[in-house]
């Protein structure tokens, strides 16, 4: 029993401010996800992902991010990167199977995934990350800020380091439907209200031109969407004539009203389930 009122103060202090928490065991898993409340790294065993081969359509992308993450495994200098564009491209997608392939030739490559909403804690986050033996992406997937959102001042710690610099063992690939991070409309509204309308969203707009690569995803055309779904026919063994599957495919993506690597992904779902193929988890 605690009588002295000072040693009742200092124990209430430390439940309130715990110790630091300790980096877990980075050899147990490629993967890992960011947690707060309380503060922890968790393991992922498999990452759900698809092979990088049956990423359709997004070729410049694939080869620029691809070189990127292996200079980076061996340990050289490597860019920040960017994902913007269209929904349902393959933007996550790519960077999960990137990892995928990379880790298979260097297995000391690791992929973390952080919320957005989880950004305020990235200081701590890299402090659990700087000077481990391994190398770290950080996934931040859907990234985009709105009016009087300061959690983009959060990101700078991965983006410029402040006084410390970034982890040289660390680097951030995010994905946005944005270029800039932020709504255009946003953008025209607060610099037609302020009063120096050239530094009104230069913060945030700036935020963007610290990732050294921008890589653009646009909306597929008819034979990309089809091509998608015929690789997917091909990888899992699932037997469909042409004739058919462009009839199908074509009025699966009619009644969704939209184009996609997602859609292509859904209809084909759709279909190996009516044809008895099991994808797994």
């Amino acid at each position: 029993m605690i009588d002295d009122p000072m040693d009742r103060i200092a124990a209430a202090l430390e439940r309130m401010a715990p110790a630091p928490l300790e980096a877990p065991d980075f050899s147990g898993a490629p993967a890992f996800v960011w947690h707060v409340e309380p503060d922890r790294l968790e393991p992922v065993p498999q990452v759900a992902r698809v092979d990088l081969a049956l990423l359709v359509g997004v070729e410049r992308a694939r080869d620029t991010l691809l070189a990127n993450t292996e200079q980076f495994a061996r340990g050289l200098s490597a860019n920040n990167a960017l994902l913007w564009g269209a929904r349902g491209m393959g933007k996550s997608s790519l960077i999960k199977a990137i990892h995928g392939e990379v880790h298979s030739k260097h297995e000391g490559l690791r992929i973390v995934e952080l919320q957005r909403e989880d950004l305020p804690s990235v200081g701590r986050l890299l402090n659990l990350l700087r000077g481990a033996p391994y190398r770290f992406i950080l996934f931040c997937d859907d990234l985009s800020f709105g009016h009087d959102d300061a959690h983009y001042k959060s990101l700078k710690a991965v983006l410029d380091g402040g006084i410390e610099g970034r982890p040289e063992n660390v680097v951030l690939y995010a994905t946005s439907n944005r270029r800039h991070l932020m709504p255009r409309d946003m953008i025209e509204n607060e610099r037609g209200s302020a009063i120096n309308p050239s530094e009104a969203v230069e913060e945030k707009v700036s935020l963007s031109d610290r990732f050294g690569l921008w890589l653009g995803f646009h909306p597929c055309d008819q034979d990309q969407y089809l091509a998608m779904i015929r690789g997917y026919c091909d990888a899992y063994g699932v037997e469909i004539a042409d004739d058919d599957l462009r009839a199908e495919a074509i009025e699966w993506q009619a009644t969704r009203g939209s184009r996609s690597g997602r859609v292509a992904w859904q209809y084909f779902n759709d279909l190996a389930g009516r044809k008895g193929v099991a994808l797994g988890a």
